[in-house]
């Protein structure tokens, strides 16, 4: 097996994929272990030969689990940067790691089915949860934007109109408009080259103390009573969760709050000198 090292994901040692022969050897290898796993927690074992040979099958198993594991690592990546994101959102790099490790939990190697297949769903699953919560959509909101872009990428050479989309989608021409704008703000937010949001990548100890008064200004004049909100998550001294609690509001309608600043910033006639700041954080 190819088992060289491709750098870390979410704390894991990513390693190269498996081929087909090799992924599927390791399926008999879990199986057992996870039978043995069930076994031994019963407690009910007599011999002692017994209970050592269960406990090798069990690590045997574990092993072979997280051989699986981090050679699928790489999925996480390639869905993340499909979506459109610079990879290093550690966000979405969490969600899509926990994504991989729901599906290895629930995997039955049984089935037939690749585990890298079954593995995908879960992991842009949990990955378009994460996106959702990071720009403040309701379920709905991020169920429509999913279907507009799938329309786009179905019919990449065609520019759909408002009918187009309210046809394909069952939703009336104002509705089709209003989900097409919210696509077009999440594919700006991914492709900038800083989103405000980024910053921390580098660096996560700015303080006021050491910005120039412009930009504290600036900040506060166009993010208004939640200046303080966004500075906190821009600079991750909180996280959004612990914001929320702190003005017993939800998450989702934080991340509202905060996206609202982040759109203030970009369109604020300092923009670039603003963005020129943050660059250099």
């Amino acid at each position: 097996m190819n088992r060289s090292e491709r750098g870390v994901i979410g704390g894991l040692q990513m390693l190269a994929p498996l081929s087909v022969e090799d992924e599927r050897s390791l399926y008999p290898v879990i199986q057992r272990g996870r039978d043995a796993a069930a076994r031994l927690a019963q407690g009910d074992l007599e011999q002692v030969a017994d209970r050592q040979a269960l406990l090798r099958e069990r690590h045997d198993g574990q092993e072979a689990e997280s051989l699986l594991l981090r050679a699928t690592c790489g999925l996480v990546r390639t869905r993340v940067l499909e979506r459109g994101y610079r990879f290093g959102n550690e966000e979405l790099e969490a969600a899509g790691i926990e994504g991989l490790v729901n599906a290895l939990r629930r995997f039955d190697p049984d089935r037939g089915t690749r585990f890298s297949t079954y593995a995908n769903y879960w992991i842009m699953k949990l990955v378009n949860q994460a996106i959702q919560q990071q720009v403040g959509l309701s379920d709905t909101e991020m169920r429509l934007v999913l279907k507009v872009q799938k329309l786009e990428r179905t019919n990449p050479a065609r520019k759909l109109t408002k009918r187009d989309v309210a046809v394909a989608l069952g939703i009336s021409q104002a509705k089709a408009h209003e989900v097409m704008q919210m696509s077009r703000e999440l594919m700006s937010r991914r492709f900038e080259s800083t989103d405000f949001s980024e910053v921390a990548a580098v660096s996560s100890s700015t303080d006021l103390g050491d910005a120039p008064g412009w930009v504290i200004d600036e900040l506060r004049r166009v993010c208004g009573d939640d200046f303080d909100s966004f500075w906190q998550v821009t600079f991750r001294t909180m996280s959004l969760e612990e914001i929320a609690a702190a003005q017993g509001i939800s998450r989702q309608g934080m991340a509202k709050r905060i996206e609202r600043c982040r759109r203030a910033v970009r369109e604020s006639p300092e923009a670039s000198r603003l963005q020129a700041w943050f660059d250099h954080q």
